[in-house]
């Protein structure tokens, strides 16, 4: 895509509050606190609705769970609160039949809601037809990290497998006449998370459906780097029109986030009004896939080589071309000279270049992020540039790389894969992420997972290469890619023995 366009979705109604159709980008989040314990539901919910939540998720478990979100929507509508609440089940169908009874909308994971055909087919239809009578509204939410096991065995963990575990339940939504709902598919990696939407897309543009999406990169971190990520793979989608309602996961309070996401949105309402750009067919890549833009060697760039990061004053040799992103439109721009390049038989490196006057950090980090790390989510760049007068070229240097780390382009740091914590999680996330840091930040070639829970940990931190996660209440397991290590460490423990882990596979340097 060049120019800006919105992707047509029909609405969906969640309590007083819609998604898609002409409904402005939603943003909400999610609790991390018990969902049995109403007080503190309600005050965390008063909290992320003062900071301008429109949607707030809870974790339910089980049937306990799902039923006493009644008295916490209940607790807040006493209060004159009417922000839609949503349940989020996991494994357990009669969960989200209970939740369908009292909230505006049940969110359901296809990995593990049934496993057979017959079995989704007869209990998704119930559930349907439950919230039909209750006019509650859904999401089919799928995960990268928990696939229907058909699903893996026949395509892998691909954005091939995520797509059609997610077309299958749409087709019985189809089918039973049933249009109050959103989809997602969720992925850590940026490039899996941004290729599999655009995917679920174009299949359910073949197959006549227009459903809305709600975005997310899940497992993104903490801090600047969750941050980052959550902009290079939310913005990418979002300036390509689509996108209706999302979150930044953070492993941090759920109020944290929607500054964030309120940040994002803004920024894509500016770049819809942009003037709009040469009018062409867009055949620069195919966006459902990888493949790096071909290009001759020039010194260290080019050739194949990872994306370098070129600061201001550089010289560059010879040879290389210079893309200056002046218009609103920065990605959009970048694309049509590559394409330009590429009509050309043009095959030498591009730096991609964009000239940043604030002087607010966040905001830098933010806007760079959404600019210009589609171009190497997609391959189509061999360098970033980024010029930002107020800020030092040291700290603009940490940016360029965390930009590319981000868009999976090229590791220079440790990276952390941490979920958010909710009401699932085992351990203080946030402490336990800041004590694993401490011990392993030297490992800049490492990818460590951190999750909070057995429910996703081994599937979204797939392409880690060591696992930290929470096993029952005090007991961590730990793992090596996805094989699990060494079960029940006492919590105290367990940092220790994930630096002996690593060392002991000769992967500590």
């Amino acid at each position: 895509m060049i120019n800006y366009k919105r992707r047509a979705s029909n609405q969906v109604q969640v309590g007083q509050v819609g998604i898609g159709g002409e409904n402005p980008i939603r943003v909400q989040s999610m609790l991390n606190t018990f969902t049995t314990d109403t007080d503190a539901c309600v005050a965390q919910s008063e909290r992320l609705i003062a900071v301008g939540c429109e949607i707030i998720r809870l974790t339910t478990q089980g049937v306990k769970e799902a039923a006493n979100t009644a008295e916490i929507k209940k607790a807040l509508r006493e209060k004159g609160y009417n922000t839609p609440l949503v349940a989020d089940v996991h494994f357990n169908p009669a969960a989200a039949e209970e939740a369908a009874l009292h909230i505006e909308k049940v969110r359901i994971n296809p990995g593990n809601f049934a496993n057979t055909l017959e079995a989704i087919q007869d209990k998704f239809t119930k559930f349907l037809n439950l919230c039909k009578e209750h006019g509650t509204a859904i999401r089919i939410g799928v995960n990268h990290g928990s696939l229907n096991p058909r699903m893996m065995q026949k395509y892998g963990d691909t954005p091939e497998g995520m797509t059609e575990s997610c077309m299958e339940f749409l087709r019985i939504c189809k089918a039973e006449d049933f249009n109050n709902v959103v989809i997602s598919v969720k992925a850590s990696n940026t490039r899996i998370m941004v290729q599999t939407v655009r995917q679920i897309v174009r299949r359910m543009n073949e197959e006549g459906m227009n459903f809305p999406l709600h975005l997310g990169v899940t497992e993104a971190g903490e801090g600047e780097d969750g941050r980052i990520k959550s902009a290079v793979g939310i913005g990418t989608l979002l300036q390509e029109g689509i996108g209706d309602t999302i979150r930044v996961s953070l492993s941090e309070d759920p109020e944290k986030e929607i500054p964030v996401a309120k940040a994002i949105v803004d920024f894509i309402n500016k770049k819809a009004q942009a003037p709009l750009l040469e009018e062409c067919e867009d055949t620069l890549f195919n966006g459902e896939s990888y493949s790096r833009r071909i290009t001759e060697e020039v010194g260290e760039i080019g050739g194949g080589k990872a994306p370098v990061v070129v600061l201001s004053g550089d010289i560059l040799a010879d040879g290389i071309n210079i893309i200056t992103l002046d218009h609103a439109n920065a990605m959009g721009q970048g694309r049509l000279e590559i394409m330009r390049l590429n009509k050309e038989g043009n095959r030498k490196p591009v730096i991609i270049k964009r000239k940043y006057e604030t002087k607010d950090w966040d905001e830098l980090c933010l806007e760079a992020s959404m600019e210009l790390g589609a171009f190497f989510i997609d391959g189509l760049a061999d360098g970033i540039c980024i010029e930002a007068p107020a800020f030092s070229l040291e700290d603009i240097e940490k940016l360029s790389y965390s930009i590319l780390q981000a868009a999976r382009a090229r590791q220079t740091k440790t990276e952390y894969i941490s979920c958010p914590s909710c009401g699932r999680t085992l351990f203080d996330i946030q402490e336990t992420i800041a004590q694993i840091k401490a011990k392993t930040s030297s490992q800049t070639h490492l990818k460590i997972g951190i999750m909070g829970c057995i429910v996703n940990g081994p599937g979204e931190m797939a392409d880690a290469d060591y696992g930290y996660v929470g096993a029952a209440r005090g007991k961590i397991s730990l793992y090596k890619g996805k094989e699990c290590i060494e079960k029940n460490i006492p919590q105290e423990e367990a940092v220790e023995k994930l630096v002996e882990l690593i060392k002991a596979n000769n992967d500590w340097k």
